[in-house]
């Protein structure tokens, strides 16, 4: 029996099968809203029937976002489009999850389809950064202001704030990024993070400023189920390693975290990636065993054997799947032909199945 249309069933909530959308900045919005883009984008995932998809990377605060064109939840007003969005992604049976996010020092960026990574911090499309500390993240960029323990104390707070919002609009999963050199991440690796106070030092210090998200959070939630992406790895010597994500893990667990997001990489811009099939899968796969915790795997997972094969092998509880998405939004519908399990489609595109 296939693992991969099997339901994973959480605390709170049931995803119908083990297939979710990864997380896709679509840098489509203005001052932060949403849009019908985003509307189809993610909707055409839902009548595809995926089942969880989760929202790109959105701002907790204007300067938290990547580009001038990422989405925000720093504002009430953002709130309606979005519930919007979620209504409809309900109304076809799956689930739907938003990505909280800060990009500290890797914020203040062009639409890549413009000029990938240009930095445009004195552009009006751009502001200055807040990092960990005053290093930024290539020579050339400008450096990002050190967050002072205040300005740290508030970030947390719009954390919270923002999560308030995401239950406001229905959300059923509030995934915290921690992953890819964002805001989080930058207190994680020893590589960025040289502060000598509470925040720097010691695992234990590097760590906090997650913690102290979490904690608030939490305060929030009604059934949300919340999450944590992580890059288990920065791939770059004396980096955050797979054995502090390991670490990290077993504090989360007992701390309101269900799933862990396993991604990799993205700290530090002389990071040695070795991409190839499944190369993120065994870091999902050590998390989960040495932890017992709820994991997904992500990275260059292309058909529905291979995705089915990570799960009859223990390795990750779920597939998150990006690229293929956007190749073909109805994906969910081709793994199901490759691996010839009959699901049910969206009524009105079972005429479609004769082509399968």
């Amino acid at each position: 029996m296939s693992l991969l249309f099997q339901s994973l069933q959480l605390k709170n909530h049931t995803l119908q099968n083990r297939i979710v959308v990864s997380p896709m900045c679509q840098y489509s919005a203005e001052d932060g809203f949403a849009n019908n883009w985003h509307l189809v984008h993610l909707g055409q995932f839902a009548t595809g029937k995926a089942g969880l998809i989760m929202q790109e990377a959105t701002a907790v605060v204007p300067e938290g976002r990547i580009t001038y064109g990422d989405l925000g939840i720093w504002k009430d007003e953002h709130v309606p489009f979005l519930k919007n969005i979620v209504d409809f992604v309900h109304s076809q049976g799956s689930l739907m999850g938003i990505q909280l996010a800060h990009a500290g020092r890797k914020a203040s960026t062009n639409k890549p389809w413009i000029n990938r990574n240009q930095f445009l911090p004195n552009d009006v499309n751009g502001w200055q950064t807040v990092g960990v500390s005053p290093l930024p993240f290539r020579e050339t960029d400008h450096p990002p202001v050190a967050l002072s323990k205040d300005a740290i104390k508030q970030i947390i707070q719009d954390f919270k704030t923002a999560a308030q919002r995401a239950v406001n609009a229905g959300y059923d999963i509030i995934e915290l990024h921690a992953a890819h050199g964002y805001l989080i991440h930058q207190f994680f690796s020893p590589l960025i993070n040289n502060r000598t106070d509470e925040y720097g030092g010691s695992f234990e210090n590097r760590i906090r400023f997650l913690i102290e998200i979490i904690e608030e959070v939490s305060k929030v939630l009604t059934t949300q189920s919340l999450w944590v992406r992580i890059s288990a790895t920065d791939w770059a010597e004396g980096g955050w390693t797979c054995y502090e994500s390991v670490k990290l893990t077993q504090i989360l667990k007992n701390i309101n975290i269900e799933v862990i997001d396993v991604s990799t990489g993205g700290a530090v811009a002389h990071q040695q990636i070795p991409e190839s099939e499944n190369y993120q899968v065994p870091f999902a796969n050590r998390i989960k065993t040495e932890t017992g915790m709820i994991t997904g795997a992500v990275g260059l997972i292309n058909n529905a054997q291979q995705a089915e094969t990570i799960l009859q092998n223990k390795e990750a509880d779920f597939i998150s799947v990006a690229r293929g998405f956007l190749q073909n939004p109805h994906l969910v519908y081709e793994f199901a032909s490759q691996l010839n399990i009959a699901i049910d489609w969206a009524p009105q595109y079972e005429r479609g199945k004769e082509s399968f």
